[in-house]
């Protein structure tokens, strides 16, 4: 696509403005648009994290047989609305049919180009923004009782290793001298140098749709209501607000990406992982650094309007309230990590993470239609939206890219 041609971008989170930010720099006219405000919906309630070592799926070996055993655990954060079980199996057969050691490698490598550099993707695309304050370098710390739990994640470590994550052990007293925040059930900690964290994900997002404005771009509120093609190729996207006439599009608007994806000949195996966050508003003491708590599988992390603990994976759809035991198990969690902890209010949310059946991405154009995808990025989303966004900027632009993108590939679900 040559300089100057007209990109809407459909979805304002942090992958899809980072998409229009790129494209923009790349001399396109670009138009994001959104239903509500930027950053306002799966990308506001993350753990906020620019995790570059989360290069292992959830779908690990084993997972098949442990899966069901774990449902009914009280203390594994895996959770089901059972109503919904008979509308989730077909994705769910195919999700597991991944926990096998040779698709996991192979997942890892993906996940590994998406993720590897976050720190550095971040801090590209936002350098000398209004945006830039929002990107804090920091460790990223894994929290283990002891030895013998870091020990049982052997697997997912040496997969870490292979990617070039090697993590600083903390042990015993020297754990607290680290961080006070700690309690005595935390005896190990897993150090990853070179990473960061997001302070606000949500107000960064809108910091982006400033920086986007700056540049020359244009956000819109408006909900999209269909595609208008001509020989197969996007002319224009008709919304409530009325038809945007464009040369290419960006589809980007995560779990909700299905329908229009179907509309455009590609049927998607897509599912909302649903995810819960707890803020602690004025805790009495905050962690130095984000960490990963492996007990509860959560992630708390320091952030302007409090601590931030995020995590907890239910399956149960889109339209279902929050449940009640997802949250009491991270109550429960965040008492026992932190047992002296104090704080003074407490928000709670609900959020959508867009899981694809092999745990990757969908980032390539859709059957020739001139819409490029940008969705699927399950528990990766903050991470690696800069780096994605670049790939497709990238596509759409005469620069193309020499990485093999195979894996991410919109077809290979056909």
């Amino acid at each position: 696509m040559a300089d100057g041609q007209q990109i809407v971008v459909i979805g304002a989170g942090i992958v899809g403005m980072s998409t229009a930010i790129w494209l923009r720099r790349a001399g396109k006219d670009v138009t994001v648009i959104d239903r509500g405000e930027p950053g306002q919906g799966t990308s506001f309630g993350n753990g906020g994290v620019l995790a570059s070592a989360a290069v292992v799926p959830v779908t690990t070996p084993g997972l098949a047989v442990k899966g069901p055993k774990l449902l009914f655990d009280p203390n594994f954060p895996l959770f089901l609305r059972w109503s919904y079980l008979p509308r989730l199996a077909p994705w769910l057969i195919k999700y597991l049919a991944h926990a096998n050691d040779a698709d996991t490698r192979r997942i890892s490598k993906g996940l590994e180009l998406i993720v590897g550099d976050s720190v550095e993707q971040h801090k590209a695309l936002v350098k000398g923004t209004s945006a830039e304050r929002w990107v804090t370098e920091s460790d990223y710390v894994f929290a283990y009782r002891d030895q013998a739990a870091f020990d049982a994640d052997s697997y997912t470590w040496g997969l870490r290793r292979e990617a070039g994550f090697v993590p600083e052990m903390i042990q015993g007293g020297a754990v607290q001298e680290y961080d006070p925040a700690f309690g005595p059930e935390t005896g190990l900690l897993a150090v990853m140098k070179n990473h960061g964290h997001i302070r606000s994900p949500g107000k960064y997002v809108m910091a982006l749709a400033d920086v986007l404005r700056a540049e020359g771009g244009t956000v819109r509120q408006a909900t999209l209501e269909d595609v208008d093609l001509k020989d197969g190729r996007i002319v224009a996207v008709v919304t409530d607000q009325g038809r945007i006439a464009c040369d290419g599009a960006v589809l980007a608007t995560g779990v909700w990406s299905k329908p229009l994806a179907k509309k455009l000949g590609l049927k998607v195996p897509l599912e909302s992982e649903r995810g819960y966050h707890i803020v602690l508003k004025s805790p009495s003491k905050m962690l130095r650094s984000p960490a990963m708590i492996a007990a509860g599988k959560f992630v708390a992390t320091p952030m302007e309007d409090g601590m931030r603990c995020a995590g907890v994976v239910e399956f149960g759809g889109l339209d279902a309230p929050a449940s009640k035991a997802p949250l009491a198990f991270l109550r429960r969690m965040i008492k026992q990590t932190f047992p002296d902890m104090t704080w003074e209010d407490e928000e709670e949310w609900l959020g959508h993470r867009p899981a694809t059946t092999d745990s990757l991405p969908l980032i390539g154009e859709i059957n020739g239609t001139g819409v490029f995808s940008g969705f699927g990025h399950q528990h990766i989303g903050l991470t690696g939206g800069p780096k994605t966004g670049r790939l497709i900027a990238d596509l759409m632009s005469n620069k193309g890219t020499n990485l093999d993108l195979s894996a991410f590939d919109p077809a290979r679900f056909a």
